[in-house]
């Protein structure tokens, strides 16, 4: 991963972008010698965020079945049809 000055994405903000675009590489800025931002291009970023939402779904199926929040497959087909209607 590339590392970059918040000076230098100052100066150089096109140039880094297009380098975004083609690599696919996010790119971290820093400030005053710490982290401070991620940069990275929009495709990537939408394609975190599906599989974070994916993951989330999953984390929430695993906390029902803990729960005892479970219906059988007959009374899950129910309320599908139920909330189709």
């Amino acid at each position: 991963m590339r590392t970059e000055l918040v000076t230098t994405l100052k100066r150089k903000a096109t140039e880094i972008i297009a380098d975004l675009e083609s690599d696919q590489d996010p790119v971290l800025i820093t400030q005053h010698g710490r982290p401070a931002a991620y940069l990275m291009a929009v495709e990537a970023f939408e394609t975190l965020n599906r599989r974070l939402g994916m993951l989330e779904g999953i984390a929430r199926g695993e906390r029902a079945v803990e729960d005892g929040r479970i219906v059988t497959h007959a009374e899950a087909k129910k309320r599908m049809a139920r909330w189709l209607k």
